[in-house]
């Protein structure tokens, strides 16, 4: 079936929209799912049976409470199949480095068995060019297809840029659709998931001690994993002393962002009741950077973004995924500009670019590793 929604009408609605409109996150979500199913009858169940169109509410979810229930943003038909989830084990008592191999000598292939994960989780490190001396970290986190044996980011620069930099570089493998946090319970789809405290508790005494680091860290990440490096720090922020978020989504307790953390489970046939079970509790606050910015304060931040309008990556890439690829980028839009508007409040200093071309896409990610280097070189002391 031929898509409903052509890029060049999102592209089109995207000069038309309001900055700052109320509903138009809600709109461009329904407009990716449109755009994948072919037409609003399809898509229209997968919003929410219950929600109703005139009053906004999706799931039963109000826009004026910010509520958005459990129901799947994405059709089943049109979900990433994640594969079965890794098997969890019951004998992982204390958190360890099992293994280690070394591909190339700038490089090294980490195992660590996990006590909150019950399982074992694979790393990707850079090595700093100069290791004479006790370097800092920067840890890296990939996005909602985060795959257990290599971190995209592998693939898509981070060797080449990091190679003549003084960090070392920690990527973490897997956390498919996870958001990279603690789950209330384990998931059929997606399995157990315990990331924030596997990232923020067991994972730097360890990385510290192998690498002989000097305990001064940053975090960046894109997508989900954007989002997932904000709230790592106003969650722990005597662990960080920097972020870098490249087309994140920095809410979690408003509309925009129960449907952005909704869209990202679900789009992995994971189910969000299984995150924070309840649709009313303490986690959804807890979570959200822009409520908490104040937690950001003397932390080194870049924010980046793109507009949604198709650029140079774009030529031969098929209407459905340019259509998602433009939606997410318009929402990440607005996400970043309400977290930027809340730290200009707080008088919170922050570099934010935002681009004049670009979708939520790989290439356009790996183009912000220079550009946000000055923002992280600074936090991590170099």
């Amino acid at each position: 079936m031929g898509c409903a929604l052509s890029s060049k009408s999102l592209v089109s609605a995207i000069g038309r929209r309001r900055r700052g409109s109320r509903r138009f996150g809600v709109a461009v979500a329904t407009a990716t799912v449109v755009a994948f199913t072919g037409g609003v009858a399809q898509a229209a169940p997968d919003l929410g049976s219950s929600g109703s169109s005139d009053t906004g509410s999706l799931d039963a979810g109000s826009l004026a409470s910010g509520s958005v229930g459990a129901g799947s943003s994405i059709p089943p038909a049109l979900q990433e199949d994640p594969g079965p989830p890794p098997p969890v084990r019951d004998d992982i008592t204390t958190a360890a480095i099992v293994a280690e191999s070394s591909p190339t000598a700038q490089t090294q292939r980490l195992t660590v068995a996990s006590p909150a994960l019950r399982r074992e989780v694979t790393l990707d490190v850079l090595l700093p060019a100069d290791r004479s001396t006790a370097r800092p970290v920067l840890y890296m986190l990939d996005g909602v297809s985060a795959r257990n044996n290599k971190s995209g980011w592998m693939t898509h620069g981070a060797p080449e840029f990091f190679a003549d930099k003084d960090t070392n570089v920690v990527m973490i493998n897997g956390g498919r659709g996870s958001v990279y946090t603690d789950w209330d319970q384990a998931d059929p789809k997606l399995g157990w998931n315990k990331w924030e405290t596997f990232i923020a508790e067991e994972l730097p005494p360890l990385i510290d001690a192998k690498l002989g680091t000097n305990r001064v860290r940053a975090v960046a990440g894109l997508s989900m994993g954007g989002q997932a490096a904000m709230m790592l720090t106003h969650r722990h922020p005597d662990l960080y002393r920097g972020v870098a978020a490249f087309s994140g989504c920095f809410t979690t307790d408003d509309t925009l962002g129960r449907l952005t953390i909704q869209t990202s489970v679900t789009s992995q046939g994971g189910d969000p009741t299984n995150m924070w079970s309840s649709p009313n509790g303490p986690q959804w606050s807890e979570h959200d950077s822009v409520k908490n910015a104040e937690k950001l304060r003397d932390k080194q931040i870049y924010l980046s973004v793109g507009n949604g309008i198709p650029g140079k990556y774009e030529s031969n890439t098929d209407p459905k995924t340019l259509a998602v690829g433009v939606a997410l980028e318009v929402g990440s839009k607005m996400c970043t500009e309400k977290l930027e508007s809340r730290l200009d409040a707080l008088k919170i200093p922050v570099t934010v670019r935002y681009e004049s071309q670009g979708i939520h896409a790989w290439g356009y990610w790996t183009e912000q590793l220079p550009k946000a280097w000055p923002t992280l070189r600074k936090a991590l002391g170099l």
